[in-house]
């Protein structure tokens, strides 16, 4: 899917060609405009009022209409359309506004709205906006389904600018795409070594050796250089792959969506080494370590990263020992938002 920024013509008109495709698009949700109210018969939306109500939004220099399709010829047909707003009215609201997203009645349940939304939200997160925000109709819980499945949470309760219908304010923190890789270190008893970190959104949390990739660098490189740095030891190279898993947080006060890579090796029991890499490990937030036995991983006290690193390790043990055949590794998915 592609998107393009709607451009009228020299009249500001909409042509009519697109103006035809807007009005097909508008009148095949019929149930949304039933609820809305935004034209006056839902079962009866016609190209003139199609026209005037874009040419409203389009009266708004911060207002951008974005269409999609499936490919960038002209001639592709139109799947969706994304009204956007840069700048609210009110100047205590930082954020920029998803007005509109429809997508075609034929294409519903497809994923389509699901990728537009992942779209419009590269392009504000491009341009360096931290968050966006948009109000879903309190009469369309359907709506409120959708973006909640999306991430997005609501932060307020009020009547929309243009009617003053309830709506509920929904937003969502645009995070940055991190890579990383960690290792897995077991001990000849099963025990896995963990650092204990603190972090402002998630608190104090238990993870494995390693951190983001550098620019250029497999995951199994990145994790390899993140094991020597944060530990010292040398002679321990990432074995096979335990699993990859997504999860987010915040760095630097940046918030963060990491998609990680996560390796297993077998070393002896030993402690880290200290000296300037104690004091690497401080800036880093890490506030102590130590050895988890198989016992005490499968109930521990406070939060492991990742949270089925138990059961994921357990699976991989029964695997070495000719118990059970490893089936690929997992992907894993952890669904907290800030």
């Amino acid at each position: 899917m592609l998107l393009e920024t709607l451009r009228t013509s020299e009249d500001g008109t909409i042509p009519g060609r697109l103006l035809a495709e807007l009005t097909a698009l508008h009148a095949s949700n019929r149930d949304f405009y039933s609820l809305s109210g935004d034209f006056p018969d839902a079962d009866d939306i016609r190209p003139e009022q199609v026209g005037a109500a874009m040419a409203v939004e389009l009266a708004n220099p911060d207002v951008e209409v974005l269409l999609a399709r499936e490919d960038s010829r002209s001639g592709g047909p139109l799947l969706g359309v994304v009204i956007t707003l840069a700048r609210h009215p009110d100047p205590a609201d930082p954020d920029p506004w998803i007005g509109l997203l429809l997508v075609a009645a034929g294409a519903h349940r497809q994923g389509y709205g699901r990728e537009l939304a992942g779209l419009v939200e590269e392009r504000f997160r491009r341009a360096g906006r931290g968050a966006v925000r948009l109000a879903a109709l309190d009469n369309n819980p359907g709506a409120l389904a959708f973006w909640t499945s999306l991430g997005y949470e609501v932060i307020a309760r009020r009547g929309d600018r243009q009617l003053g219908r309830p709506c509920a304010v929904m937003r969502k923190p645009l995070r940055t795409p991190r890579r990383a890789a960690r290792v897995a270190v077991l001990d000849p008893e099963g025990a896995v070594f963990l650092f204990q970190y603190d972090n402002d959104e998630v608190g104090r949390h238990w993870a494995l050796p390693g951190g983001g990739l550098e620019a250029g660098e497999t995951p199994r490189e990145g994790a390899l250089r993140e094991l020597r740095e944060e530990t010292g030891w040398t002679d321990l190279e990432p074995g096979p792959l335990l699993c990859t898993w997504e999860h987010d947080f915040t760095r630097s006060d940046i918030p963060i969506r990491q998609h990680e890579h996560i390796y297993v090796a077998r070393g002896p029991r030993r402690e880290p080494v200290g000296g300037l890499l104690a004091a690497a490990r401080a800036e880093e937030g890490i506030l102590s370590w130590r050895w988890w036995t198989p016992a005490e991983l499968a109930a521990p006290a406070e939060p492991v990263w990742p949270p089925e690193l138990s059961g994921l390790l357990a699976e991989f043990e029964s695997a070495a020992e000719g118990e059970n055949p490893r089936t690929p590794p997992p992907d894993i998915t952890e669904t907290r938002r800030a």
